[in-house]
């Protein structure tokens, strides 16, 4: 008994939530509106259905009081004409009408005192629903504003269903750029170092790295040379200069290539031979002649 009564509660709060849910206030104060307007409505109905009642009554009444006076006129005349029996029997007649016209009077009355009640609570009724319908409209106005205020904010925090999607699908397309980016650097990268062939531009093994290997490095020995050669002309023309000025201060021309000749270093001997030199190492006379040669 006891889980009955439980699965009945979560039931009713479930159903309750739910209803809570779906509630619209406004649609809900429209409703009750209508319903005043309906009660109103039958107000004022039986207000008409006692006013016709009442006027029902009304022409009994004066059809008896007419047919009361017509009896009273009859009863004269017969009087008049020696006819005490037909006066007498008009005259109870029109005491017969009367009786029915005294009950007539008192209905007459509670239906009049019961229209003018309807009438009275009509009228109030009419001003409740007045008022009802200006609150109606107030509280839906205030509950709309209130609404799309709700919404804006909801909007502007990022809270509500509509921006949260929006939010999700600008974080999605974030995340695929970001991952589109690092997958071609990536890619990039490993074309870059060889590790990736490149589908236009053809295979290559390893044989040919290492001829282009190779080749690289005849290029930087080349560079190399040329730099050497460019190094030694240049001090070549720093000492041409030099012998040049000793002329010019009275130097036998012997003597300057004597001395030079004495001051150039001597190699090294190995093995019974003289070692090579750097270029540099040599005078300029000899690196000149041997150019010449």
């Amino acid at each position: 008994m006891g889980v009955m009564k439980r699965v009945s509660l979560v039931f009713k709060a479930k159903a309750n939530k739910a209803l809570d849910k779906m509630e619209d206030p406004r649609e809900t104060l429209d409703y009750s509106y209508q319903r005043q307007l309906e009660m109103l409505t039958k107000v004022r109905r039986g207000v008409a259905d006692v006013a016709t009642s009442r006027k029902r009554v009304e022409l009994q009444m004066n059809q008896l009081q007419q047919s009361s006076t017509k009896l009273e006129d009859q009863a004269r005349k017969a009087l008049g004409m020696g006819r005490e029996d037909l006066a007498r029997e008009a005259l109870s007649r029109k005491a017969s009408s009367q009786s029915q016209l005294n009950d007539l009077q008192v209905q007459y009355a509670q239906l009049q005192a019961e229209e003018e009640k309807l009438t009275v609570a009509s009228q109030r009724l009419q001003a409740k629903v007045d008022a009802f319908r200006t609150r109606k409209e107030t509280i839906k106005a205030t509950y709309t504003a209130a609404e799309a205020q709700t919404r804006i904010n909801e909007a502007f925090s990022g809270i509500s269903e509509e921006m949260g999607d929006v939010g999700q699908a600008i974080q999605r397309a974030e995340d695929k750029t970001a991952q589109m980016q690092a997958r071609a650097g990536a890619i990039d990268e490993l074309l870059a170092s060889g590790a990736l062939d490149d589908a236009l531009g053809g295979h290559r093994d390893d044989i040919q790295s290492e001829l282009d290997a190779i080749s690289a490095g005849s290029d930087v020995e080349s560079e190399l040379s040329r730099l050497r050669g460019e190094i030694a002309s240049n001090q070549q023309k720093q000492i041409g200069a030099g012998a040049n000025g000793g002329q010019a201060a009275g130097q036998v021309p012997g003597q300057a290539q004597a001395t030079q000749q004495a001051q150039a270093p001597q190699a090294p001997q190995y093995g019974g031979q003289p070692a090579a030199l750097p270029v540099s190492d040599y005078p300029v006379d000899d690196v000149e002649g041997g150019a010449g040669a």
